[in-house]
C-alpha cells in the first residue's frame, strides 16, 4: 500500500481508538485530586481498573518482578513472567486487521520493512514505583508547577512525576522527563549502533561508556527549586571505532533554559571545544546523519521548541517487557539483524498509552517539525514516536523497550530503536545486546560521577588526556 493510503488508514485508526474520557483538569484545583492517586488511579495516575475486554488487566500494586536476581545476571531469566507465549504475531498480511491499536510508524515498518514482524504477548502490568516517588507524587498535585515561559519545571517535590493527572502535553512529558530512574546510570559497556546502508554490509558500531547523573533523583523528598536546574548530566567516552575512539564529551541538559551546554573532547586536537549548538536537531558526530542530539531515549534535551498537545489515551500494541534488547550474552549479530532487530528479541503487549503531538512553534525549526509520542500510563516512559517531514511524511519511527528496573523498582527504557523509513536504515542504541556486560541503574550516588564537578571542561580534558 502506498503511504498516503496508509496514512488515512492510521489516521482513521487513531480518531476511532482515542479514550472518550475526558482530558484531566489543570492540578491542584482541589485536594480531592490528590486523593484519587493509590485508590481509583494508580501512584503514578494510570487507571487502576482493566479495559472493556479484561485484556489490559488490573494494576496489580507494587510487585517485585524477580526472584533471586543480582547484577551480573540475566535480568529476563529471574523475571515472574519469564514463561510467557506469544498470543499471536503481526505481520504484513496481518496488519490491516490489527490497525486500531497500531501507531502509523508501526503500520509502516510492517508494510515496509521485508520480514518485519511483531509477536504480541500477555499485557502485564509491572511498573509500580517506590513509596517515597508515591508520596512525592501525591504532594505535587498542588506543589507542580510549569515556568511563566510556558515549557520550563519551575518546582515540584523529587524524585516524583510532576503532573500525575496532566492537563496538557507538556504536563505530560514532563512527566515523562523526570520518571524515576535513581541518581543515575552508569553504562561501562554499551554501542551505539547503525545498520548499514541499503546494499552494503558495514555498520557503524560505536562501543563506549556512557553515564547519566539525575541530581534530582536522590531518595527522600526535596524540593526542585532547591536544586541545581538541571534534569540530567551525561558523559560520553569512545573506545571504537577508530574514527571515533578517545573522543569523549560532557553535557548538560537544562529545566528551565533553551538548549544544552556541552563540551567535546578532540583527541587528535588534545582540546576541549564548547560546542554551543550541539543540541536539538543537532546531528551526532560520526553517525552519517542517523542520529539527532534530541533523539536518544525515545526523546531527549528540552522541549522549548515545540508545541505539546495532549490528544487523548490510546490502547496499542507497544514494546513492554522487553528484555531482549539487555541480552548481553547473545551476540550482537543474532540480536541486529540487517532491516530490523530480530522479532525474537522484541516483545509486544498491549497497554494505554497517552498520545502526544509536539509542533514546532512559529519562528522555531526543525527536521521533524510534527512528532506524536505515545507514552505509558503507568510509567509514564516513551515507548513509541513518529517523526514526521517538512513535506508531512512518515520520516523515521522509533520504539523504547521498556522493563522493569529491578534496582529502582521503576520501568525504564534505556535501549531504543529508530528507523529511517526514508533510506531503509535503522539505529540500536542504549542497549547490552552483544556487550558481554549489563547497563545498571544506580540508586545510591556515589564516586566522581555522580557530582556536577565530573561534568566540566577541566574534567573532561583531565580524564580523556591519561
Amino acid at each position: 500500500m502506498k503511504q498516503p493510503a496508509l496514512a488515512l488508514l492510521t489516521l482513521a485508526a487513531t480518531v476511532a481508538t482515542l479514550s472518550a474520557l475526558p482530558l484531566a483538569r489543570a492540578q491542584g484545583a482541589a485536594g480531592a485530586d490528590a486523593a484519587k492517586l493509590g485508590v481509583e488511579l494508580t501512584p503514578a495516575g494510570a487507571e487502576r481498573g482493566a479495559n472493556a475486554d479484561k485484556s489490559i488487566p488490573v494494576w496489580p500494586g507494587n510487585e517485585v518482578q524477580h526472584s533471586g536476581w543480582a547484577h551480573g545476571q540475566l535480568r529476563a531469566a529471574h523475571w515472574k513472567h519469564k514463561g510467557d507465549k506469544p498470543l499471536f504475531s503481526i505481520d504484513a498480511a496481518s496488519a490491516d486487521q490489527h490497525a486500531a491499536r497500531l501507531a502509523p510508524g508501526q503500520l509502516a515498518l510492517l508494510k515496509q520493512v521485508k520480514g518485519y514482524r511483531m509477536d504480541v504477548y500477555p499485557s502485564r502490568r509491572t511498573c509500580g514505583v517506590p513509596d517515597f516517588v508515591a508520596d512525592n507524587t501525591k504532594k505535587n498535585v498542588s506543589a507542580a508547577k510549569i515556568g511563566a515561559d510556558g515549557w520550563s519545571l519551575a518546582e515540584a517535590m523529587v524524585p516524583g512525576f510532576p503532573f500525575p493527572m496532566p492537563a496538557n502535553g507538556t504536563q505530560a512529558m514532563w512527566n515523562a522527563k523526570m520518571r524515576y530512574r535513581g541518581v543515575g546510570m552508569d553504562f561501562r559497556n554499551t554501542v551505539t549502533s547503525v545498520a548499514p546502508r541499503k546494499g552494503g554490509s558495514e555498520w557503524i558500531r560505536a562501543g563506549q561508556e556512557f553515564t547519566a547523573y539525575m541530581p534530582w533523583g536522590a531518595k527522600g523528598s526535596q524540593p526542585l527549586s532547591k536544586l541545581p536546574k538541571v534534569e540530567y548530566y551525561a558523559y560520553f567516552a569512545y573506545n571504537s571505532p577508530p574514527a571515533l575512539a578517545g573522543q569523549a564529551l560532557a553535557i548538560a541538559f537544562f529545566l528551565d533554559q533553551p538548549g544544552s551546554e556541552t563540551f567535546y573532547y578532540f583527541p587528535g586536537q588534545r582540546r576541549v571545544r564548547r560546542m554551543p549548538s550541539y543540541s536539538y536537531d543537532s546531528p551526532q558526530i560520526g553517525m552519517e546523519n542517523q542520529y539527532t542530539l534530541d533523539e536518544p531515549f525515545v526523546f531527549n534535551g528540552t522541549i522549548d521548541r515545540f508545541d505539546w498537545k495532549l490528544v487523548g489515551k490510546r490502547e496499542l500494541i507497544v514494546p513492554y517487557n522487553a528484555f531482549g534488547a539487555y541480552d548481553f550474552k547473545t551476540k550482537f549479530e543474532d540480536i541486529a539483524k540487517a532491516d530490523a532487530i530480530d522479532p525474537a528479541f522484541r516483545r509486544y503487549e498491549l497497554h494505554r498509552v497517552w498520545v502526544v503531538e509536539a509542533t514546532v512553534k512559529s519562528g522555531m525549526r526543525h527536521t521533524a517539525p510534527k512528532r506524536t509520542f505515545y507514552l505509558d500510563e503507568d510509567s509514564w516512559n516513551m515507548l513509541l514516536a513518529e517523526d514526521y517531514d517538512a513535506q508531512g511524511k512518515l520520516a523515521k519511527v522509533r520504539e523504547g523497550f521498556l522493563i522493569p528496573v529491578y534496582e529502582t523498582g521503576t520501568c525504564d527504557v534505556s535501549a531504543f530503536v529508530q528507523h529511517n523509513l526514508a533510506e531503509g536504515r535503522y539505529l540500536f542504541d542504549m542497549h547490552a545486546a552483544g556487550t558481554g556486560a549489563d547497563v545498571r541503574w544506580v540508586t545510591e550516588g556515589s564516586g566522581p560521577r555522580f557530582s556536577p564537578n565530573f561534568y566540566t571542561a577541566d574534567n573532561l580534558r583531565s580524564v580523556s588526556e591519561r
